[in-house]
């Protein structure tokens, strides 16, 4: 593997454990309190981190990747936590979901990563390009989760 795919997935690895170091220790009734000017609490920003880095490596390759039933219902673009019917994931769950993804990825997508698709509406044609994308997503949602601690 090139360098540079080493230090792109040394990054996914590094936001992921701060990541998971901010939520430790956090309660399954903290992680879904929804504080007054936020729109989601932290259980839902885990699980919508999780997911999005998957759908977008999906839709670029168009190859299926199988997560948990329901996760889309509950966690995917515009959803809301007040809108759910069922109970979702376990905080456990999440984390577990969370500290794998990196190593699947890398497992599954870490000789392919300069593999050309079809361009995405959003110009990505690489798995390499998305990984940037996730990565910068999951930064944006770890800012989010850090606003939502300090108001618990």
């Amino acid at each position: 593997m090139e360098k540079r795919h080493e230090v792109l997935f040394q990054q996914l690895e590094d936001y992921r454990r701060e990541l998971l170091r901010v939520v430790d220790g956090l309660t399954e009734e903290e992680a879904d309190i929804v504080p007054k000017g936020f729109n989601n609490n932290i259980r839902w920003n885990l699980g919508h981190i999780y997911l999005d880095q998957y759908l977008w490596i999906q839709h670029l390759t168009k190859e299926p990747i199988l997560f948990p039933e329901g996760f889309r219902g509950w966690l995917g673009f515009g959803t809301s936590p007040t809108a759910w019917k069922t109970h979702p994931p376990s905080l456990s769950v999440l984390k577990e979901l969370l500290v794998e993804q990196p190593k699947k990825i890398r497992e599954w997508y870490g000789e392919r990563l300069e593999e050309e698709f079809p361009s995405t509406e959003s110009g990505m044609y690489t798995i390499a390009q998305v990984l940037v994308r996730t990565i910068f997503h999951e930064g944006q949602h770890l800012a989010k989760i850090q606003d939502i601690r300090r108001f618990l």
